[in-house]
């Protein structure tokens, strides 16, 4: 699972505190989980958002350098039917829609952007685990106890 810059990281894979090339790592103290509606480059910014924790913005900013963003993709897997896959990436495509905020960034592409829509990106750490997480996604219908995978609404 490898990307430009040689690391994919899913939900899964961030259950545990990770070294990060340069010697970064992905844990981070965060403050309060305040919810913030994100802007989008795109000229329809009124539909299909992401919204992001501060957390979430802070732990970005940490671990990204440059032009890197944080890519959000919907996979088919999982124990629920579909799964969350977050990666560092710095190629965005003509179908993605780009969210900032803050100078962090959330890539997402229009056809994961139809599964996530409404869903607010979260950093969260724990004794157990740190990692970036997908929560209160209105076109889930259930997940998985461990939140990386998800059932969609018909």
């Amino acid at each position: 699972m490898a990307t430009a810059r040689g690391l994919c990281l899913t939900a899964v894979a961030l259950r545990a505190v990770t070294p990060w090339p340069g010697g970064r790592l992905l844990a981070a103290s965060h403050g309060p989980r305040a919810l913030r509606v994100l802007s989008s480059s795109s000229p329809e910014a009124g539909e299909g958002q992401i919204h992001l924790t501060d957390s979430c913005v802070q732990r970005l900013l940490e671990i990204t350098e440059g032009s890197e963003f944080l890519r959000l993709e919907v996979e088919g897997g999982g124990c629920s039917g579909f799964q969350y896959k977050f990666s560092l990436d710095t190629v965005i495509n003509p179908d993605d829609r780009v969210f900032e905020q803050g100078g962090a960034r959330v890539v997402v592409d229009s056809d994961s952007l139809a599964f996530v829509k409404g869903a607010h990106v979260d950093f969260s750490q724990e004794l157990i685990r740190s990692s970036f997480q997908v929560l209160n996604n209105p076109q889930a219908q259930q997940g998985c106890s461990c939140g990386s995978s998800f059932s969609v609404k018909l």
